[in-house]
């Protein structure tokens, strides 16, 4: 009983996220999007309190691959989608929590990393890609992608702190210093990634190094 509510408490999660992301729409697309990217890694704690397996904790993820998609396509959710059509960003994060879930509640049952690998990905790159453009720093460009100094540091800040608090709770030995080692290559990774790709790069990477720890 406590999956099924978990579903229905995740559904209404994920719809009311979207609602309130239309009134950051007068602050531009862009700030909509970011804010359900932010916002919707949250979701992660929905997940470890209700499911009791990768099977349950799956569901939602499943299904969200086969909205985004669509949504892609025709553009369904205006409001997480870019108007130029530029990546399957949306699409590649619903793939990120389903093999998240399957490697965290599924395989080695450690649903703090999940955690830790979905938080970054939504804080460190949502946050990256506002302080970026608040910002005036060095541009760079990868491939057709542009960054900035600025995001690139946010995300190293954010994915510090993070990874800092999981290690260090779960008593790591030589936390820090494997806390900046990984910060440092998860940085670079969503640093070279485009078109949305650091949505599945980023967490699955920081999960896969983090499950090795």
């Amino acid at each position: 009983m406590k999956n099924i509510i978990g579903i229905i408490v995740s559904y209404i999660f994920i719809i009311a996220v979207i609602i309130l992301a239309k009134f950051f729409k007068k602050y531009g697309e862009e700030a909509s999007r970011k804010f359900i990217h932010i916002v919707l890694s949250n979701w992660w704690f929905i997940a470890m309190y209700f499911y009791s397996n990768a099977f349950w904790a799956s569901l939602v993820p499943i299904s969200f691959v086969i909205i985004n998609y669509i949504s892609y396509k025709k553009n369904i959710i205006s409001v997480m989608e870019r108007k130029e059509q530029e990546g399957l960003g949306t699409v590649y994060y619903a793939i990120s929590l389903l093999i998240i879930v399957i490697l965290t509640f599924g395989i080695n049952q450690k649903t703090q990393i999940g955690l830790c690998s979905i938080l970054i990905m939504g804080y460190g790159d949502g946050l990256a890609s506002i302080i970026g453009k608040a910002i005036r720093s060095y541009e760079y460009k990868i491939g057709n992608t542009k960054k900035t100094l600025a995001g690139t540091l946010t995300m190293f800040i954010v994915t510090f702190i993070i990874l800092s608090i999981l290690l260090y709770v779960t008593k790591v030995n030589l936390w820090l210093i494997k806390t900046i080692i990984i910060s440092i290559v998860v940085t670079i990774i969503e640093a070279i990634s485009i078109k949305g790709t650091d949505n599945l790069s980023v967490p699955i990477a920081t999960c896969l190094m983090l499950l090795c720890v």
